[in-house]
């Protein structure tokens, strides 16, 4: 099984010195897709993205042949708040992140779909539904879009059911002509974590058929490819490199030559740190090398 059948892999990248460094890192990595952070993710002040910045990194992913290229929102944004005040600041930030992903020419915005808090989780999947439809609704001229991401449960946050991330789509769609700009990113970890399992591969085709039941396949548009530092029903976020968690690494080569998962792009946001805290380049390289070797089908 040649590259061509493979998925593409890729993995998170900082900005840091500029975002077209993060295309060179991407490359120097051996990065097919790419995510990054257009922004500081943990404060809601926002720097604007100058013309230079936005052509150059439109230039550097254009000559790169990078397969796709996607953000991550803020964690501070919670369209599923019961305080007005920061939903309203919520839905601002989603629009933000649309405006500046389409900007840089970036399809996706990955996003997390908050958290319920004290509501009740019907309620908050409610609102988390009509903030990311507004959202969607306020930047109908831009071509980017919404990838609501699966989640591990911790606390009170939403998604980490198939049923929830289901139901919200489904109100979404009711809300307008968003359906070519909302989608699905799956993180392997976080439905590990929620209690899904992925290995043996009947296991695995159980949860993938519960999915496509919930909310279909073909709203997959990518993958987080995480290992799990914690046990399958922890709804504990912790993520671990490629086959050193508690996914494995036999699970990871059923995900990775799944026909119903093949032709989907799959971006690591593995530790990039060694076990003294120190960065380490070569974790992001071991991580996809491994990733492809699981996917290449031994010849007899």
């Amino acid at each position: 099984m040649g590259h061509s059948r493979c998925p593409s892999f890729g993995a998170h990248q900082s900005i840091s010195g500029g975002f077209s460094k993060a295309v060179d890192r991407a490359l120097d990595t051996g990065c097919d897709c790419l995510q990054i952070f257009t922004r500081n993710v943990n404060q809601w002040k926002v720097k604007p993205i100058s013309c230079d910045d936005a052509n150059a990194f439109r230039e550097a992913v254009q000559v790169s042949g990078l397969k796709l290229v996607v953000a991550h929102n803020s964690y501070l944004i919670n369209p599923a708040s019961a305080d007005p005040v920061l939903r309203k600041k919520s839905i601002d930030g989603l629009i933000t992140e649309l405006q500046r992903a389409d900007t840089l020419g970036i399809p996706w915005v990955v996003a997390h779909p908050g958290a319920a808090g004290k509501q009740t989780i019907a309620r908050a999947v409610m609102r988390a539904a009509d903030g990311i439809a507004q959202s969607l609704s306020r930047t109908k001229k831009l071509s980017s879009g919404i990838l609501i991401e699966t989640t591990a449960g911790q606390g009170s946050c939403l998604g980490a059911t198939f049923e929830e991330i289901g139901h919200m789509l489904t109100r979404i769609d009711s809300k307008g002509e968003f359906h070519n700009r909302i989608g699905v990113c799956l993180d392997t970890c976080h439905v590990f974590a929620a209690g899904y399992p992925l290995s043996p591969k009947k296991s695995l085709d159980a949860t993938i058929r519960e999915f496509d039941r919930l909310i279909g396949l073909n709203r997959l548009v990518l993958i987080h490819a995480n290992d799990s530092k914690r046990e399958q029903g922890s709804r504990v976020d912790r993520h671990e490199a490629i086959g050193k968690g508690k996914i494995g690494q036999d699970a990871f080569k059923l995900i990775v030559r799944h026909p119903k998962l093949r032709t989907i792009p799959m971006i690591l946001e593995t530790p990039k740190e060694d076990a003294d805290g120190k960065p380490n380049p070569n974790n992001d390289k071991r991580n996809l090398r491994l990733l492809r070797k699981l996917a290449q089908k031994e010849t007899t």
